[in-house]
């Protein structure tokens, strides 16, 4: 019951990972605050976690829009910076706008409601912030160059901000999947900017939402500051290797890195050379 009665703000909540949030604090008691961009899927997951549920549909980068979503929210017990956009294209070829989007999205966004929300949180000494991560913001993969600096970087500023607000009764948490069983593949920007449109078959076989939603709900209410999401597969072995021996992580890397330019080159007919 940690949560019964506390405003809970997740943005990126219409489908995948924030839907499953929305409805584990909806079972949890939380009054939800529900954003993202798609009107009719938002009310669909709120209608769906029941309980004291609203929606605040915002385009994620409208800069001169977010202070008065963030009025609009009022009070914010805890923040998810949940919404984030995946990348599949060769560092070589993609276009510069594609990574100034991704960093947009995935760093900038979250980075911007943090601060437009914290004050508040500062102001009563009491609030919990968390941003979803990923396991590729702690090892860079293939095809993910873009995608993997945006979370690299979400790591360190929400660690970094965990530094300057923990002694004022403000907690950070920084969640960091590995595979869950979304729809983030297929919505993933290739090197012209256009979505891939399918999904990998690592991702389709990830843990279900709800089941990644459950190990987040029992991270954030306990005050973990890291939180790994995923079963016992590769992705999160290689969050253990990261510590434990680097320099096979990236022998490791380099493999699978290679497989994934010629899986690539045999998809789109480039990329290999």
């Amino acid at each position: 019951m940690a949560f019964a009665g506390r405003r809970v703000w997740i943005t990126g909540a219409s489908s995948g990972i924030g839907a499953a949030l929305a409805r584990a604090f909806g079972r949890a008691g939380a009054h939800l605050i529900l954003s993202g961009r798609k009107v009719a899927a938002l009310q669909a997951v709120a209608e769906a976690a029941g309980g004291e549920a609203e929606i605040l549909p915002f385009e994620a980068t409208d800069w001169d829009a977010l202070p008065g979503i963030a009025a609009r929210a009022g009070r914010v017990d805890l923040l998810i910076n949940n919404a984030g956009i995946s990348q599949r294209s060769l560092a070589h070829e993609t276009d510069l706008r594609v990574y100034r989007i991704l960093m947009d999205v995935d760093f900038f966004a979250p980075v911007r409601l943090t601060q437009l929300v914290l004050p508040g949180m500062i102001e009563r000494g009491d609030g919990h912030i968390a941003a979803v991560a990923s396991v590729a913001g702690k090892v860079g993969s293939p095809l993910r160059t873009g995608y993997s600096a945006a979370k690299h970087a979400i790591m360190g500023y929400f660690d970094a901000l965990r530094t300057e607000v923990e002694h004022r009764g403000i907690r950070v948490s920084t969640i960091v999947p590995g595979f869950v069983a979304t729809e983030i593949g297929a919505r993933a920007l290739t090197a012209d900017g256009t979505p891939v449109g399918r999904t990998d078959s690592d991702i389709e076989g990830g843990i279900p939402a709800d089941a990644a939603a459950a190990i987040i709900l029992e991270g954030l209410a306990s005050g973990q500051r890291e939180i790994p999401v995923g079963g016992g597969g590769m992705d999160m072995k290689l969050l253990d290797l990261k510590r434990e021996d680097p320099e096979r992580l990236f022998d490791t890397m380099s493999a699978l890195g290679r497989a994934a330019v010629e899986s690539y080159a045999a998809r789109f007919g480039r990329g290999a050379g």
